[in-house]
């Protein structure tokens, strides 16, 4: 699972290009609109950041469960629903399924048609991925330094 704003190419393979920064973007816009940030590992009782949250619930038909409740009285909500959209399509784990910059500018400002948005990276046989995981241990012991 990526965290943060690096997209699954540049995570796994060092692989950077423009839709690495439309990755970048949507996680950005995902953040905006849900007042959080994707490294907050605790959304919906399981351990999902905020992108597989909005998948979550995108899923479900209540996308706009993720939006932020001090902005519910100001903003409306096919923009909100247009918003996650979009961004949920600059997140997709194949590089090629992301939009361009320009076709991402289209969508935020017309009506215009989107595509449907595939699973993310983090998200398996339609499945959201549990805790069956194992920590990685390597060893290495760390230890702090602070400035006097």
């Amino acid at each position: 699972m990526c965290s943060g704003y690096m997209s699954p190419e540049y995570a796994m393979g060092g692989i950077f290009s423009e839709k690495t920064d439309i990755f970048s973007f949507g996680v950005l816009l995902l953040e905006i609109i849900s007042g959080k940030k994707n490294t907050s590992p605790h959304f919906y009782e399981q351990t999902l950041n905020l992108v597989g949250y909005a998948w979550h619930l995108w899923n479900e038909g209540r996308v706009l469960e993720l939006m932020d409740p001090e902005l519910v009285l100001s903003f409306c909500t096919s923009e909100v629903c247009r918003c996650i959209h979009v961004g949920l399509l600059c997140v997709q784990n194949n590089s090629k399924d992301r939009p361009t910059m320009s076709e991402v500018v289209l969508m935020l400002s017309s009506e215009t048609d989107r595509p449907e948005p595939k699973e993310p990276a983090f998200v398996a046989s339609g499945k959201l991925l549990e805790h069956d995981h194992k920590p990685v241990t390597s060893g290495l012991s760390w230890s702090a330094v602070e400035a006097r």
